[in-house]
């Protein structure tokens, strides 16, 4: 696992400590959190049409980076609450999507790899 990653883990440890949270972060809070978060990063594009969405305003895009880095935080903190390293399950997974959408079947298809 990156040291980075490592690290950021220990901090958000430390911040949950420091204020008597972990009670609360139980991995189910935790998913439930992340997905809260996670519609909160859609609810930005909610009503923009596609171009729009391809072109943030500086203030637009600084809320949307907040979300994301709300989505990250408890995605690693429920990564580490189950003893996943999420850089190597990203890499499996990366490996197991190469294999289910094989270039010249998939390149330009927006199918799911069952109807390839």
């Amino acid at each position: 696992m990156s040291q980075d990653i490592k690290a950021l883990q220990a901090a958000l440890r430390a911040f949950a400590q420091a204020r008597d949270w972990e009670q609360f972060h139980s991995p189910k809070n935790l998913a439930a959190s992340l997905s809260i978060e996670a519609a909160e990063v859609l609810e930005h594009f909610q009503w923009l049409t596609e171009a729009q969405s391809r072109q943030l305003d500086a203030e637009r895009t600084a809320q949307v980076a907040d979300e994301i880095a709300d989505v990250l935080l408890y995605l690693l903190q429920l990564a580490d609450k189950l003893g996943i390293d999420p850089l190597a399950a990203a890499r499996d997974k990366l490996a197991r999507n190469a294999e289910r959408y094989p270039v010249e079947r998939a390149k330009g298809s927006s199918a799911k790899y069952t109807e390839l």
